[in-house]
């Protein structure tokens, strides 16, 4: 009796490592087929297009990429609009707040006494990044496109964007050039 358990734990040993070797190999090969397929998008992200992309309706989910100097934007299993980089004339970055919490969270706001729905306000706000694409399209005719991003996601956009020669002005620049004016 002694004997069989002794074996068994022996053979559970020997499965799991088999089964760990089995894994990282099943890692590594999916590794050397992703490189043998050519390159890959260099760039992915889940953003809201709000408005600008003719073809897409406002408010929709989706994903931007970049891929084969294009600028693309796609609805999962949705249609697929891009426009050359090189048509990009200029990138603007935003930060903006929203509340949110809805209906449920304005009556929490105004059923804490004392003036402690002020201090639930802090808490019911969500940043995001927007991104407002100018660009020409092949008609010659100016357009602009904004996405919202979450917060950070803008940087990796812009520093992609830039490495393709793209000219971004960020939310500084734009106070300056105000402040210039003044």
């Amino acid at each position: 009796m002694i004997h069989r358990i002794v074996a068994s734990e022996q053979i559970g040993r020997m499965l799991r490592c088999l089964m760990f070797v089995a894994c990282f190999r099943t890692g590594l090969m999916a590794q050397d087929h992703a490189g043998a397929n050519g390159p890959a998008s260099s760039f992915t992200m889940q953003v809201k297009h709000i408005m600008g992309f003719e073809g897409i309706s406002s408010n929709l989910n989706g994903e931007l990429s970049i891929q084969d100097d294009a600028l693309r934007f796609a609805k999962r299993g949705g249609p697929c609009v891009q426009i050359a980089i090189g048509s990009i004339q200029d990138v603007f970055l935003g930060l903006e707040d929203k509340q949110v919490g809805g209906t449920p969270m304005a009556v929490t706001r105004a059923a804490v006494p004392f003036g402690g729905g002020r201090v639930v306000g802090l808490f019911a706000h969500k940043k995001y990044e927007t991104v407002t694409l100018q660009y020409i399209d092949s008609d010659g005719g100016l357009h602009g496109a904004i996405f919202q991003l979450e917060k950070g996601q803008a940087q990796v956009l812009e520093n992609e964007l830039e490495t393709d020669g793209v000219h971004i002005t960020r939310p500084a620049d734009q106070t300056n050039a105000q402040e210039t004016k003044k």
